[in-house]
């Protein structure tokens, strides 16, 4: 009798289960303690009605080799694959994954569309993760909700376990179609060959949900997707005119019935992400001033240009050529003083004030409210409020972003959750900028994210503190 799976279990005298944490019609994911590096991992196991069946092993087996391939960071990574023989010759066939936090898209769906901006940010990380596969000649063949998680970091493409190589036939040994219907495309009903084209228009399919709250074309089974393809209204995003025409045009072009009409992954991956990015700050004119030297008196000309060396009349030229040689680098030197400081940012100017009766106490060198202190200008009747000192959207947004930046150069805070700060800073930019959202409530998303990084320790407490200061600026700024 097969030896059944339960906590504390340890497979390939490697992988010790902790707990299950998911189950699938082909398999059950474990939580495990890799005993060898002293890791916590995901175990993907071959359900064992299957794993008897050496077609479904090798399934497997080629899902851990085409996802370990992929070393993206939207792609979950496959670190091993096992198989363990139990004393009745049964065998366990597991693929060992990275342990992931977080939900997946399927679940957030069920509460309704995303943000169009967000939704935009999820499809360009999926159309990343599929832009790499695609190089790497794989296709996915399965993109769903249910194969996206949503993850601190961003999504994680979920799942290669149908993946296949491009031109590879498209049905199985007994003629039927892997997938899940409402996201196949419709050449793969006519069982063509495996191609990205098809990951492409999946990837449609999810974009559209994501902005829609709905499938373009509902369908549970392949008869049901034969008939909404052939008798249904071709899909529109005319009922979110707040979304930019940018990308509604690509997502209903992933969507188009003829393969050669679809963009690729890269494409589709390009022109999302342009959408997110905040608008370029003006570009500030540097003028430099210049000086004129006195002009040399007339007799200068009837001087012979190189007098004898016992002669007195070369002295005056003399002492105006030397005058002239020693005025060149002083204006040089000026020059360059006057166009660094024309590079430099305006300082806003601190108003001298007179001591009042009352004494204040200094605050502590060391606490936060110091920091502060020392970083911003000293109020005004007029500069003061915190709307004063943000400014413009842009030049909040800037500020922070350059803060971020500060904190990778000093190595207070990590490389990934810099650029998931960024992202979200750019979501924020482009929500406001497009008139969805007011900046309240998003910079305080914002700032409850830098609690929890301080809390997880990837951004030193200092630090955290700047980057709160500037966020809550931000929220301030005028739109």
């Amino acid at each position: 009798m097969q030896a059944a799976l339960h906590p504390g279990r340890l497979l390939a005298r490697r992988y010790r289960l902790i707990d299950q944490i998911g189950a699938g019609g082909m398999s059950v994911i474990w939580r495990s303690r890799d005993e060898v590096l002293d890791r916590v991992v995901a175990l993907k196991v071959l359900a064992p009605s299957l794993a008897a069946d050496a077609r479904f092993r090798d399934m497997v087996r080629e899902e851990a080799r085409a996802a370990a391939q992929l070393v993206h960071p939207h792609v979950t990574s496959v670190h091993d694959y096992g198989e363990t023989v139990d004393p009745d010759g049964s065998i366990t066939s597991f693929v060992v994954m990275e342990l992931l936090s977080g939900e997946e898209l399927e679940l957030r769906l069920t509460e309704g569309p995303l943000p169009w901006a967000e939704a935009v940010e999820v499809g360009a990380q999926v159309a990343d993760a599929l832009a790499a596969a695609h190089r790497l000649g794989i296709v996915h063949r399965d993109i769903t909700p249910a194969n996206v998680m949503m993850t601190p970091m961003g999504v994680k493409v979920l799942d290669f376990g149908i993946a296949t190589r491009v031109g590879a036939p498209d049905e199985d040994e007994d003629g039927g179609t892997f997938g899940t219907p409402a996201y196949v495309a419709p050449e793969r009903l006519d069982g063509a060959p495996a191609q990205p084209a098809t990951d492409v228009y999946s990837l449609g399919v999810l974009l559209y949900e994501a902005l829609t709250g709905r499938v373009p074309y509902p369908a549970d089974t392949w008869e049901q997707l034969s008939a909404a393809l052939a008798g249904g209204p071709p899909p529109t995003l005319a009922e979110l005119p707040e979304l930019p025409p940018v990308v509604a045009r690509i997502c209903l072009r992933s969507l188009a019935r003829d393969p050669a009409d679809r963009p690729t992954a890269r494409q589709v991956a390009t022109e999302l992400r342009d959408q997110l990015l905040p608008a370029d700050p003006p570009v500030a004119t540097i003028r430099v001033p210049t000086m004129t030297l006195p002009p040399a008196d007339d007799g200068a000309a009837t001087v012979p240009a190189v007098p004898p060396a016992d002669s007195d009349a070369g002295g005056p030229v003399r002492a105006r050529r030397r005058l002239a040689l020693l005025l060149v680098p002083v204006v040089l030197a000026v020059g360059v003083a006057l166009a660094v400081a024309a590079l430099l940012p305006d300082r806003p100017s601190v108003p001298r004030t007179q001591p009042t009766a009352s004494a204040v106490a200094p605050a502590s060198s060391d606490s936060p409210a110091a920091e502060r202190s020392r970083r911003a200008p000293a109020p005004s009747p007029t500069t003061g409020s915190p709307a004063a000192r943000s400014g413009t959207l842009v030049e909040a947004t800037n500020r922070v972003d350059a803060l971020i930046g500060d904190g990778l150069a000093t190595g207070e805070i990590r490389a990934d959750v810099a650029v998931d700060l960024r992202n979200e800073l750019r979501n924020l930019t482009a929500a406001v900028g497009r008139g969805r959202d007011e900046l309240t409530t998003p910079a305080a998303r914002l700032r409850e994210k830098v609690a929890v990084r301080l809390g997880e320790g990837t951004i030193s407490p200092a630090y955290a503190d700047k980057l709160d200061t500037a966020i809550a600026e931000l929220g301030e700024a005028r739109v």
